[in-house]
């Protein structure tokens, strides 16, 4: 079977568990605490596994894979069914940038790492912290919003009525707004499909308050 190491808040993580109950694929889950003592993620043990130092980590017998959305188009290529991405090569470019709008574009400037960073090493305060949050969070879900208004045949999901990759990095983004309190009621093409993908067994398996490590 295989093994994600995985913290129940990370969102990365988040993503790869959605894929992965989509899939109806069995793993096991190892908790990586990216807190408790400075972060288990930085310890030796675990930056053999990932030299990065962050989650999740995805080992399927001898293969090794970091990075959220790696892993789940290796999930993809490995089991194809149900689809993560549209057979057209345009339909899966544009999944393809609406996932990396989220995981590429808000995310990284809004991870754990780079809040400590500003906090610790550049002395911001706690308010300052989360200012920084919140306006590159509204200003990269301001253009989701737009990209999705503007669709010609919006569906339930992001990309028409069945869940892709762009919905497994949606999910735990908007959860993640919700923690700071971020005004949803701007986007309310996002919350409607967030809405909906939470009605499914596959993404409530995969919230933080169901994993073996939620606090």
């Amino acid at each position: 079977m295989s093994t994600l190491y995985s913290y129940f808040r990370s969102s990365a993580a988040y993503r790869v568990r959605i894929a992965l109950n989509l899939k109806g694929l069995d793993y096991d889950t190892v908790p990586v605490h990216l807190v408790r003592d400075g972060g288990e993620q930085l310890k030796p043990a675990y930056r053999a596994l990932n030299v990065n130092g962050l989650v999740p980590t995805f080992v399927d017998g001898e293969a090794n894979i970091h990075q959220s959305l790696a892993i789940i188009e290796y999930l993809e290529d490995t089991h194809p069914t149900p689809a993560l991405l549209p057979a057209d090569p345009v339909a899966r470019a544009q999944v393809r940038a609406l996932a990396l709008d989220i995981a590429a574009d808000i995310h990284p400037i809004d991870n754990l790492r780079v809040l400590r960073y500003l906090k610790h090493q550049l002395g911001v305060t706690e308010e300052q912290k989360n200012a920084w949050y919140v306006h590159w969070v509204v200003e990269g879900l301001t253009s989701l919003e737009a990209r999705l208004q503007a669709q010609a045949q919006p569906g339930k999901f992001t990309f028409g009525d069945t869940p892709t990759l762009a919905d497994c990095c949606l999910v735990p983004q908007i959860y993640n707004a919700n923690r700071f309190k971020i005004d949803m009621t701007q986007f309310p093409r996002i919350s409607a499909v967030n809405a909906h993908c939470l009605t499914l067994d596959a993404f409530q398996r995969a919230t933080p308050e169901a994993q073996p490590d939620a606090e």
